[in-house]
């Protein structure tokens, strides 16, 4: 190897140890930062207008009953929520059923209505219930999110603010028993979590996540509607786009919400992780790759060997280790168990595994069916495209 090819090997490693200990020590500031926010209650907005919250349906896991209370309990004036379901077999009718009978003084609706407006299942029932839906304030958010009372007036204060198009939130996942249920709550709360605290510091808002969708009806229907991103998979990430080529800002939320994590397997894990990375790839390809010093310790210990275990590289290591072991505390706090810790190493480089995985194909796995994604985010099954 050539003098001047060992030393360029050397500064690249120096650059690998470098950046991910610069970003594990911001993630740790804004992550501080933002959990103080969330943790204040700031007063209700003095006018506070009717909501609409739809709640697409598809399956019941260990959380749902728990996740959809959350909203029936919301310290709110006036609010409704749709549930809606494909399948009128669907066995999370029982669970909204429960609930209409346990909450008989809120408007509680559901839509059981097997009409399909593209190839994502998740916006088509969206289609079918925003019929339901009687108030111009809509929020929406997936099946497995939980909340506290004070979530809806968190979200829809933005809305009041001119310019404002979609509300989001920051979410952070709570993992029910089991290895692919750890893996899954560990890359959300290691590795998503933290970059999307950065990226709103750093003034990012190009994003917009399904744990929380908060929008006008106007905006809604100035995108064309829920059929305008019928065919997106990633449909959260396509309404804040839409929104903003109109003009329209994303805000993300002070209040944080959880996600709780159920996988079966840790087969249906890593399709689950490897669809989330390829849809981030899909649509921002530029972001997924500059993502690599996101993964932290992995990506400092390669540096640290490429530059050949030299003192600022072995710094830079020692220096991300430190931040990424109190980042974690900061994120899971003391309920972490102490085989949690143990496993960091092990999640942290099964994580940067599938970010590499991720540029392998455009391939996806939901809901039982292979699909290949486009680069505009949207998606086609392969039986179909093969027509």
């Amino acid at each position: 190897m050539s003098p001047d090819v060992f030393q360029a090997l050397r500064m690249l490693g120096v650059a690998l140890a470098v950046a991910p200990a610069a970003y594990l020590g911001i993630a740790l500031w804004v992550v501080r930062r933002g959990a103080a926010a969330a943790a204040a209650v700031a007063a209700p907005p003095a006018h506070r207008p009717a909501v609409s919250v739809l709640k697409p349906l598809c399956g019941v896991e260990a959380g749902t009953y728990d996740c959809l209370r959350s909203f029936c309990a919301q310290a709110y004036p006036r609010y409704e929520i749709v549930f809606g379901v494909q399948d009128p077999a669907d066995p999370a009718l029982a669970v909204a059923e429960r609930l209409v009978r346990e909450f008989p003084a809120l408007p509680l609706r559901i839509v059981a209505d097997r009409r399909q407006h593209g190839a994502n299942r998740k916006v088509s029932n969206l289609i079918n219930m925003l019929g339901a839906a009687t108030h111009d304030h809509l929020v929406l958010a997936d099946s497995d999110i939980r909340v506290g009372p004070r979530y809806l007036d968190a979200v829809v204060a933005p809305l009041l603010e001119p310019g404002v198009g979609v509300v989001t939130t920051a979410y952070r996942a709570v993992a029910q028993p089991g290895l692919a249920s750890w893996l899954a709550a560990t890359f959300v709360n290691d590795w998503f979590y933290p970059s999307v605290r950065v990226a709103a510091a750093f003034g990012s808002r190009e994003f917009a996540f399904g744990a929380t969708i908060a929008l006008r009806r106007d905006a809604l229907e100035a995108i064309g509607g829920f059929e305008a991103i019928a065919d997106q998979l990633a449909d959260d990430y396509a309404l804040g786009e839409e929104t903003r080529r109109r003009g329209l800002r994303t805000v993300l939320a002070a209040v944080e919400v959880e996600t709780v994590v159920e996988e079966r397997s840790l087969r249906d894990s890593l399709r689950h992780l490897l669809r989330w990375l390829r849809t981030i790839r899909a649509v921002r390809p530029a972001g997924y790759a500059a993502s690599l010093v996101t993964f932290g310790v992995p990506v400092a210990a390669i540096g640290a060997v490429l530059a050949g275990g030299g003192p600022p590289a072995a710094v830079a290591l020692g220096i991300a280790a430190l931040a990424r072991l109190v980042l974690h505390y900061e994120v899971r706090g003391r309920g972490a168990p102490w085989w949690d810790w143990l496993a960091l190493p092990l999640g942290d480089s099964l994580s940067l595994a599938l970010w590499c995985w991720g540029f392998v194909t455009r391939s996806v796995r939901w809901h039982g069916d292979r699909y290949r994604l486009a680069g505009d985010g949207a998606f086609q099954r392969y039986e179909d495209s093969t027509r």
